[in-house]
């Protein structure tokens, strides 16, 4: 697919010119299906776009599933969307096959790009051009149960990781099953590796994770797991997700970002919870930062159009309406400022992580570092193999893959 993908990208087709009849151009949207709140929000912000460009209509498609294969499947058969969903995660192989349009010819003054977070544009840039721009954010916090903390005497949230694993010991077998719900991919444990000074790859894309410094951070999450008994993965209690974990009172603190928020306000109202910066490790503060960015297919056929979409959704008048009601946090600092989430109780330790927070990008070839690293990993936290040795073949096995496939 890569192979198809770079033939593609070979093709050189001038700037379509707008054309001059009054026919509405219509630009084809793709973004995988969220929830039906999310999906009610997108098309309302779509509405209010075509009422401001009357020559514009967006058709929206929602692929639901095996989005990213869906998406690299058209581009190769230039049947791809105009403009689509790209999660930073797999940023770095599309920008490097020249299949996305450089977005940088396009944006002017009055745009305000300097507005946008650094860190959430930067997962977006390629060889000095930007080829997305973000949409929303989320960094991850930890969410914890009042009620559970009161009955154990605990007034206030851990700060360090060390006090975060006596206090989940201290929540074990009272009104939760558990103390702390653990998520074993990656995607949350990237920051950890990083607080002893380790890396997941290197400068060459190649995976570093079984480093002794990696290590100390994993081991953190070994021990609390088969030494402790105190932390669950959502395997372990029936449930689909950390999230879910809380809410059910299967665990008391669990390590989620800002989409926990209205998904545990409405499916448990009965369930009292607050919000705290990730506890810190190594004296280290550190989270995850996830970003999705609107991007340009290369081939899209109306090209200023596709543009004028880009525009109105990441400029501050569409992300304030896309983000206004929480449901995501806004990458345009105006916009936060505007809606005030750096004050607001329960997103505030979110919208802080974003200084400090590592971005969730492992190279071009994520898939091998991702997949490999998840499945080891899992089996050293259920004690099948020594933590190390299982780090090690994993990233053995995902180095052999990335070098087979460059």
């Amino acid at each position: 697919m890569a192979i198809a993908i770079a033939i593609i990208a070979c093709q050189s087709l001038q700037l379509p010119s707008k054309p001059l009849t009054s026919t509405p151009v219509t630009i084809k949207l793709s973004g995988w299906g969220g929830s039906p709140v999310e999906q009610k929000l997108l098309t309302e912000v779509l509405h209010d776009f075509e009422a401001q460009h009357p020559t514009i209509k967006v058709r929206y498609e929602a692929i639901s599933d095996q989005y990213m294969d869906v998406i690299k499947t058209r581009l190769v058969g230039e049947a791809a969307p105009d403009v689509f969903y790209l999660d930073a995660l797999e940023a770095p192989f599309l920008m490097s096959q020249n299949v996305l349009e450089p977005l940088d010819a396009y944006i002017t003054p009055k745009f305000d790009l300097p507005d946008f977070e650094d860190a959430l544009l930067n997962s977006f840039k390629y060889q000095n051009q930007i080829y997305g721009l973000p949409k929303d954010y989320s960094t991850l916090a930890l969410f914890y149960n009042k009620k559970a903390f009161a009955a154990a005497g605990l007034s206030s949230p851990p700060a360090t990781w060390d006090e975060l694993r006596n206090y989940s010991k201290q929540l074990t077998g009272k009104l939760n099953k558990y103390g702390f719900g653990e998520n074993p991919e990656l995607a949350r444990q990237a920051y950890k590796i990083k607080a002893f000074g380790g890396q997941i790859v290197d400068q060459n894309g190649y995976a570093t994770f079984a480093s002794a410094a990696g290590l100390q951070g994993l081991e953190l999450v070994v021990d609390q797991y088969q030494k402790d008994r105190s932390s669950a993965q959502k395997s372990d209690v029936g449930t689909n997700s950390g999230s879910e974990m809380l809410g059910q009172s299967k665990v008391a603190m669990v390590i989620e970002g800002n989409w926990a928020i209205p998904y545990l306000t409405e499916t448990f109202p009965k369930l009292e919870f607050a919000t705290a910066p990730v506890p810190t490790i190594n004296d280290k503060k550190g989270t995850m930062l996830l970003t999705v960015a609107y991007v340009m297919n290369h081939l899209a056929q109306h090209k200023t159009e596709a543009w004028e979409l880009i525009e109105y959704l990441t400029g501050k008048e569409g992300m304030q309406k896309w983000t206004g009601t929480g449901f995501a946090l806004p990458t345009r600092k105006s916009v936060a400022k505007n809606l005030g989430y750096d004050r607001d109780p329960m997103r505030s330790p979110l919208v802080a992580g974003v200084d400090y927070a590592t971005p969730w990008q492992v190279g071009e070839y994520s898939s091998a570092i991702v997949n490999n690293f998840d499945n080891q990993f899992v089996s050293a936290l259920l004690g099948q193999q020594p933590l190390k040795q299982a780090m090690v073949q994993a990233q053995k096995e995902a180095n052999q893959q990335v070098k087979a496939m460059e």
